[in-house]
């Protein structure tokens, strides 16, 4: 009996010849010495999803004092995977946090959004309650009756306001909330946050509890130093496809036990946002759902800092970099079908938003990822993609280079362009590529991954 093709099968038939191949790539941001592979575990992603060959291992991350994480399956997806995950902070902790700034946000984000929003907003944040397989977006008043009603429940249990309850929600668009699931699974959640795991499995598990369309859970952990108190930041992300963040990521928490007031919070948030979590694009789509929140518990012992342009956070705001930079190089490891990891850096812009600009034209361009996924160092589609944009660029001066390899220089191909060395170059599975467009000194750079078959197979099938 002949099988009927899938969605995605009927799809790829079609626009298989239009999905000429290409490669690309950087290094992701070292790990700290400490941060050793945590045991691995099974995906808790789609079924059938075969691990990103890009994945990296979850790091090993210590407790970070005054976070607990416990996880529960409440039924969200039909295959066994926990679906919730909740956060429990120590009284007094601060939050902050970045939103997508789609049109249509989601009910989690509007209800963030407006708790963190006031004078006294993220001042006293006591849990973080986030759940997988709907992302309760476009469902009106009713998706924000639900989120009110789940992060009450909560309070009532965590003897807090229900305003100090964070919500986050990743799924299907359309879908309203089923805040009776997560009700239901409070009572396991409470004694999972009582039970004795070690902090790296929550953390963990926590990870993949997050997941939808990923293929390995993403983490991250850093040290830094206030006043001679080593404080401890880690953090979580998810993230796979419809990445193209405005504001944020998909959705990413991270967690430290350093004393900091929700301004300065915010404050660098905004400072590390645009060239980590904004500089990744998987497929030039923005989510509705998009949230990166920070939450300092102030366990440390470190003094407390209440003033943005404190000197003192100079360690500190580098290690927050360097987990955000983190989590955001895995989104595009994990990018659905992705082969490649791309590094593309603009060079000789007029200023720096023109360079951002100029960046993400090549990353987001179809045309340039199906020549990397091919290992085809194309580099008339880089001229395209750097043309389209009507940003300045002296076409005399333009040069572009495939890792150390001279594609284009003075506006023509290099007299020193060898196509072997290049070919063998767009075998590896990362890539640089390098544009100057001679117009100024501003440059950009911006993370991206290859455009395979096998992303239109995941999302020809996605809400099956």
């Amino acid at each position: 009996m002949t099988k009927t093709p899938t969605t995605g099968q009927k799809i790829e038939q079609a626009f298989e010849k239009a999905l000429d191949p290409f490669a690309a790539a950087l290094k992701r941001a070292t790990r700290p010495a400490e941060a050793a592979a945590a045991p691995a575990a099974t995906p808790a992603g789609k079924p059938g999803l075969a691990v990103s060959p890009l994945a990296v291992p979850f790091p090993t991350i210590p407790p970070i004092g005054g976070g607990e994480i416990a996880t529960a399956r409440a039924g969200f997806y039909k295959h066994e995977r926990d679906d919730l995950v909740v956060f429990r902070f120590a009284r007094g902790t601060s939050c902050a946090g970045v939103f997508t700034r789609h049109k249509i946000g989601s009910a989690p984000v509007d209800w963030c959004k407006k708790h963190l929003g006031g004078a006294e907003g993220g001042k006293d944040v006591r849990a973080l309650v986030v759940n997988a397989g709907c992302a309760n977006a476009f469902t009106g008043k009713a998706g924000a009756d639900a989120a009110r009603r789940a992060a009450s429940e909560v309070a009532k249990r965590f003897g807090c306001r229900q305003r100090d309850v964070m919500m986050a929600s990743t799924g299907v668009i359309g879908v309203v909330l089923d805040e009776k699931k997560i009700i239901a699974k409070l009572p396991d959640i409470e004694a999972g946050l009582d039970a004795d795991i070690h902090p790296s499995e929550q953390w963990a598990k926590a990870g993949r509890g997050i997941m939808t369309t990923d293929t390995f859970p993403k983490g991250s952990y850093a040290e830094a130093e206030i006043e001679g108190y080593k404080v401890r930041i880690a953090g979580i992300a998810k993230g796979s496809g419809m990445i193209a963040p405005d504001m944020a990521t998909m959705l990413a928490f991270i967690v430290t036990d350093a004393d900091i007031h929700p301004n300065v919070l915010k404050a660098l948030l905004g400072l590390h946002v645009r060239t980590t979590f904004n500089s990744v694009t998987v497929d030039g789509d923005t989510s509705t759902n998009d949230t990166a929140l920070l939450f300092a518990t102030g366990t440390s012992g470190a003094p407390r800092i209440g003033r943005v342009g404190d000197r003192r956070l100079k360690s500190f705001s580098a290690a927050l970099d360097k987990v955000m930079l983190d989590l955001a190089h895995q989104l595009v490891r994990d990018g659905e079908g992705a082969t490649k990891f791309v590094k593309v850096t603009v060079d000789g812009a007029a200023s720096p938003a023109s360079a951002r600009k100029l960046a993400k034209s090549i990353a987001d361009s179809p045309l340039v990822k199906t020549a990397i996924a091919g290992q085809d160092a194309n580099w008339g589609r880089v001229v395209m993609a750097v043309g389209k944009t009507e940003e300045p660029v002296d076409r005399d001066r333009l040069a572009i280079r495939f890792g150390p390899h001279q594609a284009a220089v003075d506006g023509a191909p290099s007299p020193t362009y060898d196509e072997a060395k290049m070919t063998a170059y767009m075998k590896n599975p990362e890539i640089d590529i390098t544009v100057d467009v001679g117009a100024g000194r501003a440059s950009a750079t911006v993370w991206t991954c290859d455009l395979t078959k096998g992303y239109i197979e995941i999302n020809g099938d996605y809400r099956s």
